[in-house]
């Protein structure tokens, strides 16, 4: 089982209640080998990049990058993170389901936009979490923020590109709220952060991120994501992010195959 001294009770009640919980220094000896994959990855991006521009610098994403490139494949089986995990899960087995690397360059005006993710996703269950690493300090003005309890709502909200425009057709989930636009209706969380500290939350909880207006720093982070025992496959009504083109599996099938290797067997 996972080393407890990883996660403490309080976090684990934290994870629960709100959906998202800072966790503090866990990863510091990672965040030179996950800096130098990000580099590869740069360098390197697979056919599925976003570049997203705005009138400062650029946004940079990119997905699915764990099996060839070292730096992220060590991450997923040598560090603490599926331990973390399986905690915070409460799940016997954790799966890797994918990482996501996400730079912001200094003047990047392109804000993430409030959205939650599983509706994203090509997989359906309640254990499950993503742990959003970052490689640079991150303020609080710049810090992904998340809407405490959300993921408790029992709402699943229309998946949309960061043009507003709706992911799937008639997909018949909510449109999702004006979150900014009426901040103080909800608790937002949100915290300063170091390289090598980690928030982590559920698939379902709402978060945005506002966009990097610093002119000298960047905001390199690497998102991994993990499955627990009650994950399985689910069909959207399009295209899912990330796509995982050639799959077999079926609606409801257990989400195995070498897409997804299983790191902690239970």
């Amino acid at each position: 089982m996972s080393d407890r001294s990883l996660v403490d009770d309080a976090t684990v009640e934290a994870f629960r209640k709100d959906g998202a919980v800072p966790l503090r220094g866990l990863f510091a000896d990672w965040v030179e080998t996950l800096r130098a994959g990000v580099e590869k990855n740069l360098a390197a991006p697979s056919s599925d990049v976003r570049i997203y521009e705005g009138s400062g610098g650029r946004f940079f994403g990119d997905y699915c990058n764990w099996d060839r490139i070292p730096e992220y494949r060590d991450f997923v089986f040598h560090s603490p993170a599926a331990e973390v995990a399986q905690r915070l899960m409460g799940s016997r087995t954790v799966r890797l389901f994918h990482e996501h690397v996400l730079v912001k360059e200094p003047g990047a005006d392109v804000p993430t936009p409030w959205h939650h993710d599983q509706p994203y996703y090509c997989v359906d269950g309640r254990q499950n979490v993503s742990l959003w690493v970052p490689l640079d300090a991150v303020p609080r003005d710049t810090v992904p923020e998340f809407v405490a309890g959300s993921h408790a709502w029992g709402r699943w909200f229309q998946p949309e590109r960061f043009n507003r425009t709706p992911l799937f057709t008639d997909d018949r989930m909510e449109t999702i709220p004006d979150i900014e636009a009426e901040r103080d209706k909800y608790r937002i969380l949100g915290w300063d952060l170091e390289p090598g500290d980690a928030v982590a939350f559920h698939f379902l909880t709402l978060h945005g991120a506002p966009a990097n207006r610093s002119r000298s720093r960047r905001r390199r982070a690497v998102s991994t994501r993990w499955l627990g025992d009650d994950a399985v496959f689910a069909e959207r009504k399009g295209v899912t992010s990330p796509p995982f083109r050639g799959l077999k599996l079926k609606a409801g099938d257990p989400m195995e195959g070498p897409e997804f290797p299983l790191v902690i067997a239970g």
